[in-house]
C-alpha cells in the first residue's frame, strides 16, 4: 500500500478514534433519554445485506431487548433504518444480551447491548445496562454520522461503535432487518 495514502488513512482513523474518545465524556453528561426527538428526512436503504449472513435463534430476554432497542429507535424519532442498524450492532458485540462485566473475558469494560465503556464516556455502568439508555446512547452517536441513511450497514456501526473488526457488523443486516419488519408494528 502507498505510504502517504496508508499514513493519511492512518491520521483519519486516529482523529475519529480521538474525536470518539473526547465526545465520549462530552456526551456522557448529556440525558440522551430525555432529548427531545429530532426531526429527520430519511431514505430507506434499498441495498442487499452485504456479504455471508449470521443468524441466532433468540430467546426471551434477547427479544426483549429487540423491543426496548425499536421503542428507543421510535422514541427518539428515527426511523426502521436505525432500529436495523442498532439491532445488527447489538447482534455482533452482544449476540442480544444485556452483558454485565464479563471478569477476565471481558474486552476492557464493556457493558450491555453495544458493549459500551464507561471509560470511553457512554455513561456510568447503570445506564449502560439499561437497554434504553445505551440504544439511545447508540443512536445519538449514530445521527451525528452525516449520511448513516444511505451507507452500508456496517460503515455506519463501525462509525460510531469504532470496533476491532469494523466489517463484522455486516453479517446481521438481514437478521436484524427481520427482526425489525416483524415488531416495529407490534
Amino acid at each position: 500500500m502507498n505510504t502517504i495514502f496508508r499514513k493519511s488513512m492512518l491520521s483519519v482513523a486516529g482523529l475519529a478514534f480521538a474525536g470518539g474518545v473526547f465526545a465520549g465524556p462530552i456526551a456522557a453528561h448529556a440525558n440522551p433519554v430525555d432529548a427531545k426527538p429530532v426531526a429527520v428526512a430519511v431514505q430507506q436503504s434499498a441495498s442487499k445485506p452485504q456479504g455471508d449472513q449470521s443468524h441466532i435463534t433468540l430467546n426471551g430476554e434477547q427479544t426483549a431487548n429487540v423491543k426496548a432497542i425499536i421503542a428507543a429507535t421510535k422514541k427518539a424519532g428515527l426511523p426502521e433504518r436505525a432500529a436495523v442498524i442498532s439491532i445488527a450492532t447489538s447482534l455482533q458485540e452482544s449476540k442480544l444480551e444485556n452483558l454485565g462485566h464479563l471478569g477476565d473475558m471481558n474486552d476492557h469494560d464493556s457493558l450491555g447491548l453495544f458493549q459500551q465503556r464507561p471509560t470511553s464516556g457512554w455513561g456510568t455502568p447503570e445506564q449502560i445496562t439499561d437497554p434504553e439508555y445505551s440504544t439511545t446512547a447508540f443512536l445519538k452517536g449514530l445521527k451525528q454520522v452525516d449520511g448513516w441513511q444511505d451507507m452500508p450497514l456496517t460503515e455506519a456501526a463501525q462509525t460510531v461503535q469504532v470496533s476491532a473488526y469494523p466489517d463484522a457488523y455486516a453479517q446481521w443486516e438481514q437478521q436484524a432487518t427481520d427482526l425489525v419488519a416483524q415488531y416495529w408494528n407490534s
